[in-house]
């Protein structure tokens, strides 16, 4: 897909700082006069938060996962052509907070949905569009759900086995493409995994635009 801009996703379990450490590399890019769009999912536009809090509600616990993965797909698509592609051909940095790589962790290899159909869905609501780079976030389960605090949403809520089979899923997805999906440990020291969060930023930055 044809686009000027960089993009850039966090990913990681529960708890992980991904929203932490995705804002402060904003910050960090703006104090290099570096235009960027910082954004979230799901959410992000109008109707895509909309679907957020569908998908978010703790009443809803009979949705189905592959409701569940189709309404992230349809918030995924809105702000694909919405907001992320505009902003890449405008020469921006788009740094999103989750991609598809959550789905496929989150509904595919725990919610046992086959990957290649979530690939594929993948494909139809992005038109094709993948991050550059992507810092994932690692925490053990326990530890990540302990951080997100006591008010929980409906994915939060999920049973710790789900979390775990989550983590090992990114896992297995930084494994298979660690040209692209970096692995930063969230259990140290926020200044110094920003630091290095940063310096690979930064690095692709001066690169590619």
């Amino acid at each position: 897909m044809a686009k000027q801009g960089l993009f850039i996703t966090f990913e990681g379990p529960e708890g992980s700082g991904k929203s932490t450490h995705s804002k402060l590399l904003c910050e960090f890019l703006r104090r290099k006069s570096v235009r960027v769009l910082h954004t979230r999912e799901p959410g992000g536009t109008v109707i895509s938060e909309k679907i957020r809090k569908i998908l978010l509600d703790p009443e809803n616990k009979r949705m189905d996962v592959i409701t569940e993965m189709l309404l992230y797909m349809a918030a995924r698509s809105q702000i694909v052509k919405q907001k992320i592609l505009p902003a890449l051909k405008q020469g921006k940095v788009v740094v999103c907070d989750r991609f598809l790589d959550a789905t496929l962790a989150y509904q595919g290899y725990a919610g046992g949905l086959d990957i290649k159909l979530i690939e594929d869905i993948g494909r139809l609501a992005t038109g094709g569009l993948a991050p550059d780079l992507t810092f994932l976030l690692d925490i053990d389960s326990e530890q990540g759900l302990a951080r997100a605090g006591n008010v929980k949403d409906r994915m939060e809520r999920k049973s710790l086995t789900f979390h775990r089979s989550v983590r090992k899923g990114y896992l297995r997805i930084a494994k298979k493409e660690p040209a692209r999906v970096k692995v930063m440990s969230a259990v140290g020291e926020i200044d110094e995994t920003q630091e290095n969060i940063r310096k690979i930023a930064l690095r692709l930055c001066r690169s590619k635009i």
